[in-house]
C-alpha cells in the first residue's frame, strides 16, 4: 500500500488532474476542457454547426433591429424613399398645405410596413440555414466577410419578397388625399410621362419613359436593407470577438484570426 502511494506521487500530472477534479468539480473541469477544445483542428461537423449557429444568431438581430419601431424609418441606411421619378409628385404636393407633412407620412407608412414585414424574417432565414450543406459551410467560412450573408440572398430573398410586397403594397394603396392614394398618384404621373416620352416629340428631344414599379421598386429597397443588417451581423461575429458568445463560435470564426 504504502508502495502503491509513493508510485503516484511520482506520477504529478495524474496528482494534479484529481486535484483539479476534486477542487473544481465536474461543471468546472468540463468548462476548462472545452476551452482547451477550441486549440483543437476543427471538424466538419463544427464548421456547419458554428456557421448555422452564426447564421441563425444573426438572423434573429437583424430581424429585432428593423422590426422595432423606427428600425427602417429611423435609420438612414436603410430608410425606405420614393423613387427619384417621384420628386413631381413630391414637388407638386409641397406646394399644398401640410403638404411636406403628407408626404412625410407616405414615407412612414411604407417604412412601417417593411418594420412589420421584419418581425416574420427569421423563421424564413432559419429554414434556409438549417439546409445548409457542408459544402455551403465552408465556402462561407473560407468566403468573402458577407459570405454568410450572400448565401442567405441566394436561398431566401424570392420568399422575403412575397412577405415584404403584400405589406407594401397595402401601404401604398391607402388614400393619402382627395382619394388618392400614392400609387395612383405615382401611375398618373408615369402615365402622362411616358405620354410624353413615346411621342414623336419625346423621342426627338431623347425622353425616356418611367417604367419602375412602385412596389417593386420599394419592395427591394426594405429587403436592400435587411441584408445589409445582416452583413453588419456578420462582419460582427466575423471580426469581433467578444461578438463569439459561445465556444463553437469561439473555435470556428478563431480560425479565421491565424
Amino acid at each position: 500500500m504504502h508502495q502503491n502511494i509513493n508510485s503516484l506521487i511520482r506520477r504529478p500530472f495524474y496528482l494534479l488532474v484529481i486535484w483539479t477534479f476534486l477542487l473544481t468539480g465536474c461543471a468546472e473541469l468540463t468548462s476548462i476542457m472545452e476551452s482547451v477544445s477550441i486549440d483543437t483542428p476543427l471538424s466538419e461537423a463544427e464548421v456547419v454547426e458554428g456557421l448555422k449557429e452564426a447564421l441563425i444568431t444573426g438572423s434573429k438581430n437583424s430581424s429585432a433591429i428593423l422590426s422595432a419601431v423606427d428600425g427602417y424609418y429611423g435609420d438612414d441606411l436603410v430608410k425606405i424613399l420614393l423613387p427619384e421619378e417621384a420628386s413631381v409628385i413630391i414637388d407638386n404636393l409641397s406646394r399644398i398645405p401640410g403638404g411636406d407633412k403628407l408626404v412625410e407620412d407616405v414615407i412612414l407608412r411604407i417604412n412601417r410596413a417593411a418594420e412589420d414585414a421584419a418581425k416574420e424574417v427569421a423563421p424564413i432565414f432559419i429554414n434556409s440555414i438549417r439546409q445548409m450543406t457542408i459544402q455551403d459551410a465552408f465556402g462561407i467560412l473560407r468566403g468573402a466577410d458577407n459570405a454568410a450573408t450572400q448565401y442567405l440572398s441566394r436561398t431566401t430573398r424570392s420568399e422575403l419578397y412575397n412577405l415584404y410586397k403584400p405589406k407594401i403594397t397595402q401601404s401604398t394603396e391607402k388614400e393619402i388625399i382627395g382619394g388618392i392614394s400614392t400609387k395612383d398618384s405615382w401611375e398618373a404621373l408615369t402615365g402622362k410621362w411616358n405620354l410624353v416620352a413615346n411621342s414623336v416629340a419625346g423621342k426627338l428631344a431623347g425622353l425616356d419613359p418611367v417604367n419602375t414599379d412602385l412596389d417593386n421598386f420599394l419592395t427591394n429597397k426594405a429587403l436592400d436593407g435587411m441584408f445589409l443588417k445582416v452583413e453588419e451581423e456578420e462582419k460582427q461575429i466575423r471580426t469581433n470577438i467578444s461578438a463569439r458568445i459561445t465556444p463553437l463560435l469561439k473555435k470556428v470564426f478563431g480560425s479565421l484570426d491565424t
